[in-house]
């Protein structure tokens, strides 16, 4: 019997706000009913906290900080974890990769709005749980050979 590694698709995601508290949200071409956060796939060997300031920045324009993880969520039809991040902005300006994304933009994002731009239950969940999210989940980055923590979130 040969044993083989599980394939999954890893994404990430970041709920980031701007000073005046609006949420960061994208439209992409292939999902242009709904808006969300900005994110996209883990690239190979990427720990995924970069790998959501890779993508935020590529999307959108703007450098993130994560600041911890608060939700991690499974698409069983498309074999995709989604891990997503709360995020602080730090710099940049809205620019649009017309490759991707459709439009890009800080909305006033509420809970009772929320049904207006985030159209998809599975978007929507996400992102109501990174708005309420006061807490983390704890992320650690490790070399194992010879062991070094490369990085922790709480």
């Amino acid at each position: 019997m040969i044993n083989e590694y599980p394939k999954h698709i890893i994404a990430v995601s970041a709920y980031v706000t701007n000073e005046k508290g609006e949420a960061l949200l994208v439209q992409t071409h292939w999902r242009s009913d709904t808006w969300e956060p900005p994110g996209g796939q883990v690239e190979m060997g990427e720990p995924l906290d970069q790998a959501v300031c890779r993508e935020v920045l590529e999307e959108t324009g703007i450098n993130v900080r994560p600041l911890g993880i608060t939700g991690v969520y499974y698409n069983a039809t498309k074999h995709i974890l989604s891990v997503v991040f709360k995020a602080e902005y730090i710099s940049g300006t809205l620019e649009v990769q017309p490759e991707e994304i459709k439009e890009v933009q800080f909305i006033k994002l509420t809970e009772d709005n929320i049904d207006q731009f985030i159209t998809r239950p599975n978007m929507k969940s996400r992102t109501l749980d990174a708005m309420r999210s006061e807490n983390f989940i704890p992320y650690e980055t490790w070399e194992t050979t010879p062991y070094n923590l490369l990085g922790r979130l709480e």
